[in-house]
């Protein structure tokens, strides 16, 4: 049997992608690395993957590109995923989303002595920051 070796890529899909863009820079720090401004961003997350925003029905049609085509993709409602964080860069991490005014909805200590803290994107997406020990392997 052939080995997954990780997720590469996560994808959200929001209202406003320029709105969307302005949070994921401004207050999770992360680098754009490519997008086209009106369909969708690329940002990375610590060398290892990939977030895209895709502006929300901005994929109905599929991409045709020179090495070959994208099939069309979509999603709707709230989604929720988790960036992982050392466990001493935390209490840093809630200081930084409240100085911008984000409000944490969540704030749970794991049995395996890992801590996550929960929070929504402006497209009502929660964000998890996660330390180690949530899972037995992570």
């Amino acid at each position: 049997m052939p080995k997954l070796a990780r997720v590469l890529e996560t994808c959200l899909y929001v209202d406003d992608l320029e709105r969307a863009s302005r949070f994921y820079e401004e207050v999770l720090d992360l680098p754009r690395i490519g997008g086209d401004d009106s369909r969708f961003c690329a940002y990375d997350v610590g060398g290892q993957s990939v977030l895209l925003l895709f502006r929300r029905s901005g994929t109905l049609e599929a991409v045709d590109l020179p090495g070959g085509t994208i099939p069309p993709h979509d999603g709707r409602g709230p989604l929720h995923f988790a960036f992982a964080v050392d466990a001493d860069e935390l209490p840093a991490w809630e200081r930084r989303l409240s100085e911008r005014g984000v409000a944490l909805e969540g704030d749970v200590d794991w049995p395996r002595g890992g801590r996550s803290i929960y929070f929504r994107d402006p497209d009502a997406h929660v964000i998890e920051l996660a330390t180690p020990g949530l899972w037995t392997t992570y």
